[in-house]
């Protein structure tokens, strides 16, 4: 069976309060209020806010469509996700469920890659919010801000789980907070009850007017797919940090069920408003961004800079989670054996610390190949870690094929939160992804088949790794059997 974070609550370890490390394992730092705005938060990432407008721009109103499936698809990972952390509330997620259901080279195999996708985020993200705060205050050149974020979001985490969970209720917050308050203010101005807006440029007609609902015809809804799908990842988060809850099965059967009003609010919402207050080929939309351009329709002074303001939040949102889940991830490989045991020992305060460093130098590392080697050596990281949210969906509903096989059989009363219509809409999530997968080794207009080869060829490398240690594991334990034999009959 696979192993267990052991939760002890904050600041008492085995020596008492302020004792000394102990390494006693994670802690219950994590309040309520943490884990609710880390779920709601958790669906909004900055690919949302960026992302978008080329998404418009390729498949018109028709966009909404795209998000549609691909976030039900979402729901539905997420319903199994849920299924088995409630029962099994662990640090390790996914990893740990794999690991138990399909086997150690499963687990091996996507904790890894997981981990290989979030350094590479921090890289990504760093990178953006340092451009945004270069650009208010020029003095400190870009790589500087890159460092000064990095270095001050370590130092969160490596205080305490509560600083992190505390940082990001803020982080989160400011988001919830501006993307409702655009959902409210551009959803009156859809329905002529703002004034000062423009009634001919803003309404339901932009929907099928300028071609119509899909003017690039139906196809576009797959291409439309490719490009939003990866703006999901981070939704399995909360199950991750509900390990570091008091209640960890409330927090993730709470999480798994708001799932769907998280993504119809905040994605099929705000989308939404954006494709009815300008027309989806508005050359504005492409220029300067489908929320910018939304705003300034709105004729909102400053737009750009408020747009600047939610991003770079999402941005420290990313950074500081990316670097939270990293390192929980790894904290959990080095429990199970698949990490260097040093991943698995944490201080007094219930903090991995070798773990959080080890995922930050790594993040320091891609910084530096973004900007030393952009068009090489950091265009493939990005795109070998790009399908990597796709293959974790695809592990998780394989895992939950046979995990609910194995909860039935020893803890049925552990079954609080279950997949519907199982075991069909499963098979269908498998067969969806496996689709998506397919279409994208099709698309060289987007990189999608570069993409896709390039996660499957490090995926590869992984799963090798992971299949020679299980066989010299293997051969270990058949050559030490013996002499526990021997010693047994002496």
């Amino acid at each position: 069976m696979t192993s267990q974070p052991t939760l002890t609550k904050a600041g008492h370890g085995p020596e008492g309060p302020g004792g000394p490390p102990t390494g006693s394992g994670l802690q219950a730092g994590l309040k309520n209020r943490h884990l609710s705005m880390i779920a709601i938060g958790g669906v909004i990432g900055a690919g949302l806010f960026v992302g978008s407008s080329t998404g418009i721009a390729t498949t018109g109103p028709g966009i909404l469509l795209s998000y549609a499936l691909v976030g039900t698809l979402v729901v539905l990972v997420m319903r199994m996700l849920g299924e088995m952390s409630a029962a099994n509330p662990t640090s390790g997620s996914f990893s740990a469920h794999a690991d138990r259901a399909l086997g150690p080279w499963a687990g091996f195999t996507i904790g890894w890659l997981y981990w290989f996708f979030w350094v590479v985020v921090l890289a990504v993200e760093a990178t953006a919010g340092a451009a945004i705060l270069e650009g208010w205050i020029p003095a400190v050149p870009q790589w500087g801000w890159a460092l000064i974020v990095m270095v001050v979001l370590t130092a969160t985490n490596l205080a305490s789980v509560g600083s992190y969970g505390e940082f990001e209720f803020w982080f989160a917050g400011i988001k919830v907070v501006a993307i409702s308050a655009f959902i409210v203010v551009g959803g009156l101005a859809v329905f002529g009850l703002l004034p000062g807006v423009d009634s001919d440029q803003a309404g339901l007609s932009n929907l099928t007017g300028h071609g119509g609902f899909l003017p690039n015809g139906a196809g576009a809804i797959l291409t439309g797919i490719l490009l939003v799908v990866f703006s999901f990842m981070g939704s399995e988060i909360a199950t991750l940090a509900a390990g570091e809850s008091e209640d960890p099965q409330r927090a993730v059967t709470k999480a798994t069920n708001s799932i769907i009003w998280r993504i119809g609010v905040f994605y099929l919402g705000s989308i939404f408003v954006v494709v009815c207050l300008l027309p989806w080929d508005s050359k504005a939309i492409a220029e300067d961004g489908s929320y910018v351009a939304a705003l300034d329709s709105l004729g909102i002074a400053h737009a750009g800079q408020i747009m600047n303001f939610i991003v770079l939040t999402s941005v420290l949102s990313c950074l500081n989670s990316g670097l939270y889940t990293a390192s929980r991830m790894a904290f959990s490989l080095g429990q199970r054996g698949d990490a260097p045991q040093a991943f698995a020992r944490t201080t007094h305060r219930g903090v991995p610390r070798a773990a959080i460093l080890v995922s930050v130098v790594f993040g320091f590392v891609a910084v530096f190949f973004n900007y030393k080697f952009p068009d090489s050596v950091f265009l493939f990281l990005v795109n070998s870690s790009g399908a990597v949210a796709l293959f974790v969906w695809l592990v998780i509903c394989f895992s939950q094929l046979r995990m609910r096989k194995i909860i039935q059989a020893e803890a049925p009363e552990k079954l609080v939160v279950r997949m519907w219509l199982y075991p069909y809409l499963t098979w269908l999530s498998i067969a969806f992804i496996g689709f998506v997968l397919l279409y994208m080794l099709t698309d060289t207009e987007h990189d999608g088949r570069s993409t896709v080869l390039l996660t499957m060829l490090v995926a590869a490398v992984v799963l090798a790794i992971a299949l020679v240690r299980h066989r010299l594991a293997g051969r270990r334990a058949a050559a030490t059997a013996p002499e526990r034999d021997e010693v047994g009959v002496g």
